[in-house]
Order: C-alpha cells, then structure tokens, then sequence
C-alpha cells in the first residue's frame, strides 16, 4: 500500500496516505487553495518499517491542500414526549473541509 499515517486534525485521528482526499471537521482561518502542515503525526508506516511517535513523531510532517468548504449531509434531531403530545423535530448540517494529501515526511 506504500506509505501512510495517522494523524490528528481537531481532537480526532485520520489514516491518510499520499494522493488521498480526507473530509475533516471545518478548519478555520484557512481559505480555498490554502497549503498546511499537519505536525501532529502519531504514526507512519513505510517502506523501512514503522514509527510509533510517544505521543508524536519527531521531524515528522504531512503537507495538505484545502480543496473546498462545504456542509455535511443534514441530520434530523427529534425531542418527544409519549403522551404529552410533545414533537420537536430539528436539523442540523455540520460543516466540513475536503483536504488533499500532498506529501508525507519522516
């Protein structure tokens, strides 16, 4: 499979590889086009074996692209009451980021 790692955007952890578009939380402050630098690497796996970081791998970076901005599919939230006739139904749509994985280093 060649290279990949995990890494970790806004409290969470993604396995990315090179080449590969990952939706992620919002990422604020950023626009279209703009490149960042993830140096919070837990793990790498390579051809020379693979790197646990304690808790990040050191001199390790993952360069990405933002692609877009756009809001998630839309999630129905529903409060009731048996018995009461209490119906509240709500929705919500998360906004997200696509990002492309541009280069890995160890």
């Amino acid at each position: 499979m060649g290279t990949w790692a995990i890494i970790k955007i806004g409290g969470k952890q993604y396995k990315v590889s090179e080449g590969q578009t990952v939706e992620v939380d919002k990422l604020k402050n950023f626009g279209k086009s703009d490149t960042l630098e993830f140096k919070d690497v837990l793990l790498i796996k390579d051809d020379q074996g693979l790197k646990i970081g304690k808790p990040y791998v050191e001199k390790a970076k993952i360069k990405a692209k933002i692609l877009m901005d756009f809001k998630d599919r839309k999630i129905r939230v529903v409060k009731f009451k048996s018995k009461s006739r209490y119906l509240k139904v709500m929705g919500h749509r998360q906004q997200r980021t696509k990002i492309l994985i541009s280069n890995i280093q160890n």
